[in-house]
């Protein structure tokens, strides 16, 4: 049975949520799992590329590496629209992270403002996302103290 345009949409937002709350819970070995198997993920920060990874085994260690000093991840999505043709998709989400880390005996809280570019491929009738470009747009760091808590 064809799935309605709707549907395939809802499909494709629960693929960008799921992607984000496996980040959260650094279970980058599932997240990867969203990804088609030579997938290829690229994150550019003031218009630089600083992370660009091709391969679910590539990503997934990787995103351990970023993340292994950060002790809380916290995506939170927001506006997202995807254009779907065929077995294929283009879609752009807006984001804001919030990561939290120890350095020098101090909790520091930074937050990012992210846009990510999917495109994403149909396969055995589940939307997994084939590109991915992260745009961090702005970030901001502070000190949190026990009283933020």
């Amino acid at each position: 049975m064809k799935k309605t345009l709707t549907e395939e949409k809802i499909q494709l937002k629960e693929l960008i949520d799921q992607v984000s709350i496996l980040g959260d819970q650094k279970d980058f070995n599932n997240q990867v799992q969203l990804f088609t198997e030579n997938a290829l993920s690229e994150t550019r920060a003031e218009g630089k590329v600083i992370m660009e990874l091709k391969g679910r085994g590539v990503m997934a260690k990787a995103f351990a590496e970023f993340l292994k000093d950060v002790e809380t991840v916290y995506h939170f999505n927001g506006q997202s629209v995807f254009t779907i043709k065929g077995d294929e998709a283009t879609g752009i989400c807006y984001c804001l992270i919030t990561l939290i880390s120890n350095q020098k005996d101090n909790k520091i809280r930074t937050t990012i403002g992210a846009v990510y570019n999917d495109h994403c491929v149909l396969h055995d009738h589940q939307w997994l996302i084939d590109k991915r470009i992260g745009d961090f747009l702005w970030q901001e760091k502070c000190e949190i103290h026990s009283s933020e808590l």
